[in-house]
């Protein structure tokens, strides 16, 4: 077995595109050896910004034989068909096997290919990897550019190393050859390299000034980033992006630490961090009581015989004029007021069926007003939240959001605590887009929850009315993530929220052109239900086809939020699937409780003894409508109405229930049973105590148990299967009243 040792050494490599690269050569490599059937051991990807190395351990030298078979045309085929296979193969016809394919003699090729030397192997597949190799932004260069054939690659290649064990593997790619040949750091070891294999290929770069392992890099930086701050007193804002960047940058790595002038602290200390990062790839620092400190840390690439001070002073003055321009926006902002800002969002469209910002600003400030009116949003002034809400997309106008788009929303919280506006409207202006994604806070402060929620919920309601929902991978307008941050601030704070009404209300108001009050909408969702005006579906309101798509949206969402916390989809789908169930606190309650129920041995038990009924009755086509009247043998409500004679009385006395017939002791107990759990499971779910609710279920388990062991249910006599099946249809009834319990898996 030998190790392999592939480089191709180029111009630079943007840092962001390394990571990809990295795996889209071993997954090409493993393609090509895997077509000529070798398999490699150990495969080690890595890469500077002026190469990408893979090193492959064990591949053998020579490649196992192997027996290629090709299916023909049937031996009754035309002779055209025969020629043309005989062509494909290169073989002549005394040459194919005749075989059998379902009772027709079939021609097969077979071709018995010898084992190759992998040297040979190896020398196709490089050329092939490079030609195949998915960059998401390549070019050409020199004279060969002229022709749309020519090499293509990130930057121009320059260099190929390619050797087996220590013999070189000779190929060429757009005139470049494979040696042994490469070379070390631009400028402190810019001469060639020669390459003895694998074995040697980190040690000798390593002397040449080049951490070929980007990890061995990462690490570098991240330790001596916080050793240069830890020297100065300070402490090294951890940003791991950036680690990640800065070693995508440099072969050499040497973190230095700068200062920059004090009287920029006055900035904003995130506009500082950001202007640092983005436009300089510098860390930044704290100081002991945990502030922004006047220090940074640059990456140099370079041993410098100055030890740096000629780079420090150089990033300092660089820095320095990035700071300018975030002082002067800073100063510039202050100037005009948020409300005087706001009024520039008529100017912007958010989108062309949903009108401007300023259009969206005046729908979620009504809506944060009312979720504080009506007490949705607890302890929430409904003055403060329209205010925060009137002011929230204001900064999107500013000259610092301008410059650093990251920063909306942030800055207008500064904004709004530098003109004295009240606290609790400065942070809802911040922190209103929060959650925004996985990890990140979510508000419970009643202004900034009232604020969000009405944010979230206008972006949802308004593009389900227009018809721009997320397929599949797409979601342009990020609805998924809006869904989930409404379920996660829901969460939170308990807030409880019907959706279908809200959503409904607030769609009235998301296109005045086309619907002017909540009656229009109802009327419109109405008619597209082909109901008549004043129909009711769900509660007092109509849900049309757009709020039940949205409605399904919050529980594909439900689904994948609550997976994390061990909640099992199917069991959500139960409760979604009862109807009308609309907010997600109840819902997520009712849930946990059935999750806790179904685990158990009674709920395990009560599940199969519902799914033994519920296939009884679908096999009979059994439904509600065909329930026999309460008494059947009268029709009457009471059997005993019509009756004279006292021993006919006593009889259907004894009957019980109404049945028309002596009921048998299990049957009696079920239905005891039933007249039990049903107004205690509905007393339960009324009061939201859904553990109760469980309980009374539970307390049918032993009944259906019985029921099923000793009570025919299609009996000879019509009326005792009418009544037995309309039993179990209102067995099935009661546990439906907790939960659809055909949605539950197992």
């Amino acid at each position: 077995m030998t190790d392999f040792l592939l480089e191709l050494r180029s111009e630079e490599i943007p840092a962001r595109m390394q990571a990809g690269a990295r795996a889209d050569l071993e997954k090409l490599f493993r393609k090509e050896l895997a077509a000529a059937g070798v398999t490699p051991g150990q495969i080690t990807v890595s890469s500077t910004p002026r190469r990408l190395a893979l090193i492959a351990n064990g591949l053998p030298d020579v490649t196992e034989a192997v027996s290629e078979e090709t299916k023909g045309p049937a031996t009754s085929a035309p002779e055209q068909a025969l020629e043309g296979f005989l062509r494909k193969t290169g073989l002549s016809k005394d040459q194919l096997e005749v075989r059998d394919v379902k009772g027709k003699d079939t021609y097969f090729a077979v071709v018995e290919k010898p084992g190759r030397a992998v040297r040979d192997v190896l020398a196709e597949a490089i050329p092939a990897i490079v030609r195949a190799f998915p960059w998401p932004k390549s070019q050409r260069w020199g004279a060969a550019s002229i022709g749309t054939d020519s090499l293509r690659w990130v930057r121009p290649l320059s260099g190929i190393v390619a050797i087996l064990g220590e013999d070189l593997v000779e190929c060429e790619v757009g005139g470049i050859r494979s040696g042994y040949a490469t070379k070390g750091h631009r400028f402190h070891a810019p001469g060639e390299i020669t390459i003895g294999g694998a074995h040697d290929y980190a040690r000798k770069l390593s002397a040449c000034h080049v951490i070929v392992d980007h990890v061995e890099r990462q690490d570098l930086i991240r330790d001596e980033a916080r050793n240069v701050a830890a020297a100065a007193g300070l402490k090294l804002v951890e940003d791991e992006g950036l680690v990640i960047e800065n070693a995508g940058l440099t072969e050499w790595p040497v973190p230095l630490l700068g200062r920059f002038d004090e009287a920029f602290l006055e900035v904003p200390p995130e506009t500082i961090q950001l202007t640092a990062r983005v436009n300089q790839k510098y860390f930044v620092c704290e100081d002991a009581n945990g502030n922004l400190a006047d220090a940074f840390v640059c990456t140099a690439n370079i041993d410098a015989t100055d030890g740096g001070v000629g780079i420090v002073a150089g990033n300092r003055k660089v820095l320095a004029a990035r700071l300018s321009d975030a002082r002067f926006f800073w100063q510039q902002d202050r100037k005009v007021t948020l409300s005087d800002q706001a009024k520039k969002l008529a100017r912007i469209t958010f989108h062309e069926k949903l009108g401007t910002v300023a259009d969206k600003v005046e729908r979620v400030a009504k809506l944060a007003e009312w979720l504080a009116t009506e007490g949705i949003v607890p302890n929430c002034d409904p003055a403060l939240a329209r205010q925060a809400a009137e002011l929230c997309k204001a900064d999107l106008v500013t000259e610092m959001v301008g410059e650093f788009p990251e920063l909306q929303g942030l800055m207008g919280g500064y904004y709004a605590r530098a003109e004295g506006l009240p606290d609790a409207v400065a942070d809802a202006i911040r922190d209103h887009y929060k959650p925004v994604g996985q990890g990140d806070e979510v508000p419970t402060a009643p202004v900034t929850v009232a604020v969000s929620l009405a944010d979230k919920l206008d972006t949802l309601a308004g593009f389900y009315y227009i018809g721009e929902k997320p397929t599949g991978s797409k979601d342009p307008f990020a609805l998924r993530r809006a869904a989930l941050a409404i379920i996660k601030i829901l969460m939170a704070s308990n807030i409880r929220l019907s959706l279908i009404p809200t959503l409904l209300k607030h769609m009235a108001s998301v296109h005045d052109d086309a619907v002017k009050n909540e009656e229009t909408i109802l009327d419109h969702a109405r008619t597209a239900a082909g109901l008549e005006p004043g129909a009711i579906v769900i509660g007092d309101s109509i849900v049309d086809e757009e709020i039940i798509e949205l409605l399904d949206f919050f529980a594909d969402r439900l689904k994948v939020q609550q997976k994390e916390a061990g909640v099992r989809h199917d069991l959500i789908d139960a409760v979604f699937a009862l109807g009308g169930e609309d907010d997600l606190v109840r819902l997520l309650a009712r849930v946990h409780a059935l999750q806790a129920f179904v685990g158990s041995e009674d709920g395990a038990n009560l599940l199969a003894g519902y799914k033994r009924a519920a296939n009884i009755l679908k096999k009979e086509g059994w439904s509600a409508s065909d329930a026999a009247p309460a008494h059947p043998h009268t029709g009457d409500e009471d059997p005993l109405e019509n009756v004279d004679d006292p021993d006919m009385q006593e009889i259907y006395a004894a009957a019980g229930s109404g049945l028309g017939y002596a009921a048998e002791p299990a049957e009696q107990a079920l239905i005891d049973a039933l007249d039990a759990a049903e107004p205690r499971a509905a007393t339960a779910v009324a009061a939201e105590d859904f553990a109760s609710a469980m309980s009374a279920l539970a307390s049918l388990r032993a009944p259906i148990d019985g029921f099923f062991d000793q009570v025919t249910v299609n009996d000879t006599d019509s009326i005792k299967r009418t009544s037995r099946l309309a039993l179990l249809d209102r067995f099935r009834a009661a546990v439906h009243n907790v939960a659809d319990f055909s949605r539950i898996e197992g």
